[in-house]
């Protein structure tokens, strides 16, 4: 019976294997017609007697609250400069970012028939790295000097566990993150476990529109924290259940296993050695092993009710 079970997984394996092949060499040939418009370059090199033209070809970007001295004063401001060079250090002549844009668009567009090609646009906000991108039914703004490097001195006030992720390896994650929670129908969310299928749902997202990408980069972790998650998969799904979360709608476990944290709050001796977020990669393996169970597309899986989700997946942790 052993040898049954074990032929009839590689059996399954290998067929799921040619299916995405198959749909990947389909989605090689869809076609994705874009210019990035590197406005911080243009912005570096621009004089204030340019301001006018930059205003008028990039309206988006100008607040009319805003005083042109304030633009002109930022083209003179040397931080600024040096802020520019090192993003042009970094990126080059954008063509290997590019090319990841360029995937994450065919996968979108291949999965979402509402999708139209944004206009994009590249920029610097002064290290705002709450908000590193920012998506519109038009546009997609990708403020590049976020993306620097984790150990880049601009960042030397950032929590390390924010800035491990500011990295240009992370720039066209965060830009499938934004498109997924945008599909993604809003559910009120009210109880941890429904929370947790809400990043389920985001992560899994980028498994279809970005799978060039490894399963680290998508959940933000480095290799050895998510091996720490998938060993301990089975101890953190034990707990969660022997401690009553799932169905609460206590607001203190979204900050100890939801949101960005150096470490998750178990309340116990292990603590230190866990990553963030633990309940948004459960939430993942939720939806997972729900799509594994169920003829569903990508689209309608966004708009299905996370506690659907939840009792269809037949989910069993990891041991």
């Amino acid at each position: 019976m052993r040898n049954i079970y074990v032929c009839c997984l590689i059996a399954f394996t290998f067929l799921n294997c040619q299916e995405d092949s198959t749909v990947e060499a389909e989605i090689a040939k869809v076609d994705v017609d874009f210019v990035v418009e590197r406005f911080d370059l243009v912005f570096s090199k621009a004089q204030p007697q340019d301001l006018g033209q930059l205003k008028a070809t990039f309206p988006f970007l100008f607040a009319k609250r805003i005083p042109d001295s304030v633009w002109i004063n930022r083209m003179n401001d040397t931080l600024q400069q040096q802020l520019f060079q090192a993003v042009d250090k970094q990126f080059g002549d954008f063509k290997d970012a590019r090319q990841e844009l360029s995937r994450l668009f065919q996968h979108l567009k291949y999965y979402d028939k509402s999708f139209s090609m944004p206009r994009v646009v590249t920029l610097t906000n002064d290290v705002d790295y709450r908000y590193p991108v920012i998506v519109t039914d038009s546009l997609a703004l990708l403020a590049l000097d976020n993306y620097l490097g984790s150990d880049h001195e601009f960042y030397g006030n950032i929590p390390e566990y924010i800035t491990a992720n500011m990295t240009k390896d992370q720039l066209v994650v965060d830009l499938a993150d934004e498109y997924g929670k945008r599909v993604i129908f809003p559910n009120e969310k009210k109880n941890f476990l429904e929370e947790m299928v809400f990043f389920g749902k985001a992560l899994y997202f980028k498994d279809k529109v970005i799978p060039f990408k490894s399963d680290f980069e998508k959940m933000g972790y480095t290799q050895s924290q998510l091996e720490f998650a998938k060993v301990n998969e089975n101890m953190i799904w034990t707990h969660f259940v022997q401690n009553e979360m799932l169905f609460s709608n206590d607001n203190s476990l979204v900050s100890r296993f939801i949101a960005e944290a150096p470490f998750s709050k178990f309340y116990m001796d292990i603590d230190n050695q866990t990553p963030g977020r633990l309940g948004q990669y459960v939430g993942w393996q939720i939806v997972r092993a729900y799509m594994n169970n169920n003829d569903v597309g990508l689209i309608e899986l966004m708009e299905t009710d996370p506690m659907e989700i939840f009792n269809k997946s037949n989910y069993k942790p990891s041991k």
